[in-house]
């Protein structure tokens, strides 16, 4: 019987990351700062958000509560970085970049693990 961190796993490796310009990991229309504007207004931004926030969410209900934490300070530790890059687009997608090598890498190591 599957566990739900493999279910879980399985069912993003399968659907992958949802989106559209109107699905950011945060709502758009209440966007207000340079970098939400610019995620909401750049369509591959807008993805790498969705992915982003998929890949964080799924990790969240997976890790024990000391990664939890860790995984939660590395993610508003990205954030300021985020936030600090404004409405550069070039500066976005490196830093969404980043982050998603970062939890994809993490991703990788839950299923090199195989079902609990």
């Amino acid at each position: 019987m599957p566990t739900i961190r493999t279910a879980a796993l399985a069912a993003f490796l399968v659907c992958g990351p949802i989106g559209s310009a109107e699905a950011a990991s945060f709502p758009c229309d209440k966007a207000e700062a340079p970098d939400e504007k610019a995620v909401c207004a750049t369509l591959a931004l807008n993805d790498r958000d969705v992915e982003m926030a998929t890949r964080f969410e799924i990790l969240r209900a997976m890790l024990p509560m000391g990664g939890n934490a860790k995984l939660r300070e590395d993610q508003e530790a990205w954030l300021m970085e985020r936030r600090a890059c404004g409405a550069d687009v070039a500066c976005l997608t490196q830093a969404y970049d980043g982050r998603l090598k970062t939890l994809r890498a993490v991703f990788s190591e839950f299923a090199k693990q195989g079902p609990l």
